[in-house]
């Protein structure tokens, strides 16, 4: 019974890392220095939030309309090391230090006028067990710490969790854009039990838009539902900018 196994020993693994965190001091993820992220490493993320030039679709993939979308940086490090150490290598800390950047630029892009108040945010559907192996998901938790923080700052702001990844889908790391579209294709899913309320417009949050699948996907399912997307707000892009201001 490898599934009730597994799910033990990644439980003990969980376990092992937050009792080590208890005993040894954490170290920045981007440069190595002392603290769980550092300030010249968290200052990567304060600019303000780019446009992003999104990718063709990949072939195939179903045509949707994609809103704006910004991101806080490019998918280099210091920020790359913080969101794989976030997600892959037990620091459940850092969602939290990332999400706070994502807060600081929804208030950016609130006084431009960019995104309406109040202010909702949809995390960017992830597997179940995925979450469940990572003792949560990051990207719910980048989600609540940016709204922690709009809130802080004044503005009216809810979450509403209310997409998933079928746990038919396959991690989608190392996936190329074709691929990820096919992987993605009909497996995000809509919970209306999680939705936000009846008129409100969406921002849509995630960590990294590599190809775009994943946006594209949230995109629809949540247009098919009736939710506006006023936009979508990510950690890290991997493509580049529109325009240079």
């Amino acid at each position: 019974m490898a599934g009730p196994g597994s799910s033990i020993i990644q439980a003990g693994r969980l376990g092992i890392a937050a009792a080590m965190d208890l005993v040894l001091p954490r170290t920045c993820p981007g440069c190595g220095g002392p603290g769980p992220w550092c300030a010249g490493c968290d200052a990567t993320l304060r600019g303000r939030p780019r446009r992003v030039r999104l990718p063709e679709l990949a072939d195939g993939a179903p045509a949707v309309r994609l809103p704006p979308v910004w991101a806080l940086t490019r998918y280099t490090d210091p920020v790359r090391s913080a969101i794989l150490a976030g997600k892959e290598r037990g620091r459940r800390d850092l969602p939290a230090h990332l999400g706070r950047a994502l807060g600081d630029g929804l208030l950016r892009l609130h006084r431009l006028g960019l995104v309406p108040e109040p202010i909702w945010l949809v995390p960017a559907p992830s597997r179940r067990a995925a979450a469940r192996a990572r003792g949560g998901d990051p990207v719910t938790g980048m989600a609540r710490a940016a709204a922690r923080l709009a809130a802080a700052g004044g503005r009216s702001v809810g979450i509403a969790p209310c997409l998933v990844t079928a746990g038919s889908a396959r991690d989608s790391v190392g996936l190329d854009a074709v691929a990820r579209a096919a992987n993605l294709a009909d497996r995000v899913r809509w919970r209306a039990t999680a939705a936000p309320p009846a008129g409100v417009q969406v921002v849509v949050i995630d960590d990294v838009l590599t190809t775009g699948a994943t946006t594209a996907a949230a995109c629809r399912v949540l247009r098919a539902a009736g939710v506006e997307v006023r936009g979508v707000l990510v950690v890290a892009s991997v493509p580049g900018w529109i325009g240079t201001r």
